[in-house]
């Protein structure tokens, strides 16, 4: 040291106060680690060929970006077919609402025409038939036969009016009620097959680094079983073993700065967590000697977007407070 530089350092000394590294002071002791990776592995739910590859190893895809696609033929036709029946319910909940064709109401009102001429044709017959009685000239019988025919043919189109009333109006609540529920069970059913058909296509969950794909086009995919590994930014982190003596220093929030090889000055994380028990544990008591043996797992993630750097499995050490 200059003369000066011993000046400030012994000042320093006599006011108390702390010599940082280069002051002639110890360095902050460290705690030594590497990157860890939490991968998202993408699947398809149903077995079968992989059709395309949409992704290649090591490239950065954005959010939502396709990244390969199964054989869909089987759920492309059982979307469609799910689509028709949905299609039938709700022609046939409309139907309810439109009563009977006009074609078919024609044909009421032309019964009831001609049960109303019926009943003409009797109610002359019946008035006939009582006049004749009256002076003696006809039976009762025929007049009781005249009055059959009169109380048949009223009845007839008092039937018949009924039917063209009907004939307008829709389908009981009931009935309504019930088809409401079949086009509802036809669009759940309609959903869920066109979600069925888009997972055998998925998309990037996060933009995410591209760390592996596990198949090539033309290889059969059983179900479940992941076709592309993605690394996003939030999901790398730091994994420290940190002395015992120091750990008692370390929570939650604690903010580290971070050193490593190749890597800029200035990178900082904070912890996320503290195991509450040591990664490794001497045998039989925790004499003042073991208890330096002693190491805790801490886990931290990168403070910037900047830190995506970090690659799995590099070394880092993060200096801890004295």
């Amino acid at each position: 040291m200059s003369g000066w530089t011993e000046s400030l350092a012994a000042a320093a000394l006599w006011l108390g106060l702390p010599l940082g590294p280069g002051w002639g002071g110890p360095p902050p002791p460290l705690a030594h680690g590497y990157v860890e990776g939490e991968y998202l592995r993408i699947a398809a739910p149903a077995a079968g060929t992989l059709e395309q590859l949409l992704v290649r190893r090591g490239e950065r895809v954005a959010a939502g970006a396709a990244l390969f696609v199964v054989d869909r033929a089987t759920a492309t036709a059982e979307r469609d077919r799910l689509a028709a029946a949905l299609a039938q319910a709700r022609a046939q909940r409309a139907d309810l609402d439109t009563g009977r064709r006009a074609e078919e109401v024609a044909v009421v009102a032309a019964q009831k025409a001609q049960a109303e001429a019926a009943l003409r044709l009797s109610a002359a017959e019946l008035e006939r038939q009582s006049a004749l009685v009256a002076r003696r000239v006809s039976s009762p019988d025929k007049l009781d036969t005249a009055r059959a025919a009169f109380d048949r043919d009223r009845g007839r189109l008092a039937e018949t009016q009924a039917q063209l009333a009907v004939a307008g109006l829709a389908g009981r609540p009931d009935q309504r009620r019930a088809a409401d529920e079949a086009v509802a069970q036809a669009e759940a059913a309609l959903a869920q097959g066109e979600r069925r058909l888009a997972d055998l296509a998925p998309a990037a969950p996060a933009g995410a680094l591209v760390e592996d794909t596990l198949y090539n086009p033309g290889e059969w995919v059983p179900a479940g079983s992941p076709v592309v590994a993605l690394l996003p930014p939030d999901r790398v982190k730091l994994v420290l073993f940190v002395p015992e003596t120091a750990v008692a220093r370390l929570a939650p929030g604690t903010a580290l700065r971070v050193r490593c090889d190749g890597c800029p000055a200035g990178l900082g994380a904070r912890v996320t967590s503290v195991a509450s028990r040591a990664e490794y544990t001497p045998p039989v008591i925790y004499s003042v000697g073991s208890r330096e043996k002693l190491v805790f797992r801490v886990e931290a993630v990168p403070d910037a977007a900047r830190d995506f750097a970090l690659n799995p499995g590099l070394p880092v050490d993060v200096e801890l407070a004295p």
